[in-house]
């Protein structure tokens, strides 16, 4: 089965998967230490997102090694910046909203 970077963010726990190894490369023991979850579905967090291709394996001995492959992240950056104008435009239009309500607050 093909999987795609949006399977790999589209759970919780494989987030702060990317977010722990965006900040260090970890061994597999290391990042299970990090979660309150069993070693094997730890395992099969890290299956999925070395089959989405963000992460990759270095053998060093008998542990392996995790790394970010962040450029893979970079679909679903795109995908949800073609969104940022819109959310700019409806804060910015819900900010002018609330800024009328207090004036007119004021001014009663």
């Amino acid at each position: 089965m093909r999987r795609d970077v949006f399977q790999a963010i589209a759970d919780p726990v494989r987030r702060d998967i990317i977010e722990l190894l965006a900040k260090d490369t970890l061994s597999v023991n290391e990042i299970a230490e990090q979660f309150d979850i069993s070693r094997p579905a730890i395992s099969k967090h890290l299956k999925i997102l070395n089959e989405c291709g963000i992460i990759d394996y270095n053998q060093i001995g008998r542990e392996r090694i995790c790394l970010i492959q962040p450029q893979k992240l970079i679909p679903a950056f795109l995908w949800i910046k073609q969104y940022n104008k819109l959310w700019e435009d409806r804060i910015d239009s819900f900010e002018n909203y609330i800024n009328e309500i207090q004036a007119k607050q004021k001014n009663e």
